[in-house]
C-alpha cells in the first residue's frame, strides 16, 4: 500500500520507511499543508497531521508526532521537542538548551515518545505509541540519527552508546519511532 507520510521532515522519512515495508511510503507533497501542533498530547498532534494530508491527497496517510521527555523538566519539552530553544531552532540548540536545563549531577532520565497515526480516505483511524527510555549524557557523541539522539542513551543498552552511535538496525530494534511503527503494522489493515 502506498502512504504518504505527513511530515516535512526528512529524517523521518528515511527511518519510517523500511519500518513500515512493505508499504510504499512517500513525502508530503509540497502543495499540501498542515495543521499547527496545537495538540496537548503526541497522539492528537500525530491524528491531526494524518486526517489534513488524507482529506488533501485522498490517500491513506501517516502522522508522526515524536519528542523527547525529562524527568527533571516533568515531562518537558515534550510536544515542544522541536521547537524547544524556539520556534525556528536547529538541533544542535534544542540539544543544547535541554543539556543546560537537566543538570548533569541531578536526574538525567528520559524518554522518547514517537505516536503515529493512519488514516484512510474511508476514514478508518488508528493511533499507537512507542516508547525508549534512557539517560541523557552531557557528551554528546555519534554521527547517526538526528534530534537529541547525541545525547540519549538507551537503558536498554548497557553499553552506553547514544543513539546516535548505534547503526541503524540497532536503533530501529530499541527506538520509540520503531517500537510504534511496529505496533502499527500489528494494529492496522494497511
Amino acid at each position: 500500500m502506498r502512504l504518504v507520510l505527513a511530515s516535512r521532515n526528512a529524517h523521518k522519512v528515511r527511518e519510517l520507511g523500511p519500518l513500515l515495508a512493505p508499504n510504499e511510503l512517500v513525502p508530503l507533497p509540497d502543495d499540501v499543508g498542515l495543521p499547527p501542533e496545537e495538540g496537548r498530547t503526541f497522539a492528537e498532534n500525530a491524528l491531526g497531521k494524518a486526517r489534513a494530508a488524507a482529506a488533501t491527497t485522498g490517500q491513506s496517510a501517516v502522522g508522526d508526532d515524536s519528542g523527547i521527555e525529562a524527568t527533571a523538566l516533568g515531562g518537558a519539552p515534550g510536544i515542544r521537542s522541536a521547537r524547544y530553544a524556539g520556534e525556528t531552532a536547529s538541533d544542535e540548540e534544542n540539544l543544547a538548551k535541554l543539556l543546560e536545563d537537566v543538570p548533569e549531577g541531578g536526574d538525567t532520565r528520559v524518554a522518547y515518545v514517537c505516536a503515529l497515526a493512519i488514516v484512510h480516505p474511508g476514514g478508518q483511524e488508528t493511533v499507537v505509541e512507542g516508547r525508549c527510555e534512557g539517560r541523557l549524557t552531557h557528551e554528546p557523541r555519534g554521527r547517526g540519527g538526528f534530534g537529541y539522539d547525541p545525547a540519549f542513551v538507551p537503558a536498554e543498552l548497557d553499553d552506553g552508546r547514544t543513539m546516535a552511535e548505534l547503526s541503524p538496525q540497532e536503533k530501529d530494534a530499541i527506538s520509540h519511532r520503531g517500537r510504534a511503527a511496529r505496533a502499527l503494522m500489528d494494529r492496522s489493515p494497511a
